[in-house]
């Protein structure tokens, strides 16, 4: 399972004219309301009650098509989680789920 999240990680995506890593993407996308840690403590993520990512219960309750689907159509119960299906190719959404998984805290000494 690591080895999955350290190619997630090391992926490098071909977008237009440039490549940009999973975290270029989560940083232009994503970190304004999720932050860069996932912990959503940021003025737009506290406005929509977004949860923290880095919690285990956040991760254990939510499947990967899940995440899937909420990047690409949208968050049904929060209206400001716009889709991406139309600015992220399937493998960088891909690439930000693994990323998503990153922010896990770890359990317990």
């Amino acid at each position: 399972m690591m080895k999955r999240f350290v190619l997630v990680l090391s992926l490098t995506l071909a977008t237009g004219a440039h490549a940009e890593t999973v975290a270029d993407v989560w940083k232009a996308k994503c970190a304004m309301c999720h932050g860069a840690d996932g912990k959503a403590q940021t003025k737009m993520g506290q406005k929509a009650s977004i949860g923290d990512m880095s919690r285990p219960d956040w991760q254990k309750a939510r499947a990967d098509a899940e995440l899937r689907e909420v990047i690409a159509e949208g968050a049904p119960r929060n209206r400001m989680m716009k889709p991406f299906k139309d600015k992220l190719t399937p493998a960088q959404i891909d690439a930000l789920v693994g990323y998503i998984r990153t922010f896990k805290a770890p359990s317990g000494p």
